[in-house]
């Protein structure tokens, strides 16, 4: 996968546009929520989606791993959420299997097991790295929710909140979520 950076005189003056990269190939991923390896919540205080490896495999098997933002909607909720994930091996974990991790910047009252969910990624922070403790990666992983959400504020990455992927299934009269009634058009793929 290649990333292009955006343009800094253009786009923003703010360390955050500094600090992230906008995807020339925006990854759209769905699939039902399955538990994982439990590390998110249990281990490292941070709860997160997993969607089975079959649903994302082909799509991202060449991207790079690493730190990525995007949106996420869960099942037939109307909200779409601000998502900070980790697609890759966990080195700190020695994962076999590359994952996709996404953080949802929301607290949920109960766990969506089973529930559909349709995840954007448009955004990349960081490159994969393994961490000598425990504490620097948690530490490290706050910071990306930090640039992460920080980043999806900005107008260039605020817009993939409207994209058709999140449109509501059960109301086609009804294409777009959040207040919008269209996608930009240099959305609409």
């Amino acid at each position: 996968m290649v990333e292009a950076e955006i343009s800094r005189a253009a786009s923003s003056p703010s360390p955050i546009a500094r600090e992230t990269k906008l995807l020339d190939h925006i990854l759209r991923l769905q699939g039902q929520v399955v538990s994982g390896f439990q590390r998110g919540s249990k281990l490292l205080g941070i709860p997160t989606a997993n969607l089975p490896y079959e649903s994302f495999k082909e799509a991202v098997e060449d991207a790079r791993a690493g730190v990525y933002f995007g949106w996420a909607r869960v099942g037939n909720r109307e909200e779409v959420y601000k998502a900070v994930l980790s697609i890759g091996w966990n080195p700190y974990f020695k994962n076999s299997q590359k994952t996709v991790e996404p953080y949802l910047l929301h607290k949920f009252e109960q766990d969506f097991y089973g529930e559909e969910l349709r995840l954007l990624v448009c955004g990349f922070i960081r490159t994969e790295a393994d961490f000598p403790s425990l504490d620097e990666l948690i530490k490290a992983i706050h910071e990306d929710i930090r640039v992460g959400g920080e980043a999806l504020d900005l107008p260039t990455f605020k817009a993939f909140k409207n994209d058709l992927l999140f449109v509501d299934k059960d109301r086609p009269d009804k294409p777009i979520l959040n207040g919008a009634t269209e996608a930009p058009p240099a959305l609409v793929n």
